[in-house]
């Protein structure tokens, strides 16, 4: 099981092919937080 299956079972369940999360959006859904390192 991946820490981002949750995130992935609500973009396929969302009902739309396209949509726009933030970054706090994303963290909510998948229940984790974002390491924002990649930005440096």
């Amino acid at each position: 099981m991946s820490k981002y299956d949750p995130l992935w079972k609500w973009i396929q369940n969302n009902g739309t092919y396209k949509f726009s999360l933030t970054y706090a959006e994303i963290e909510e859904i998948a229940g984790l937080t974002i390491d924002h390192s990649f930005f440096t």
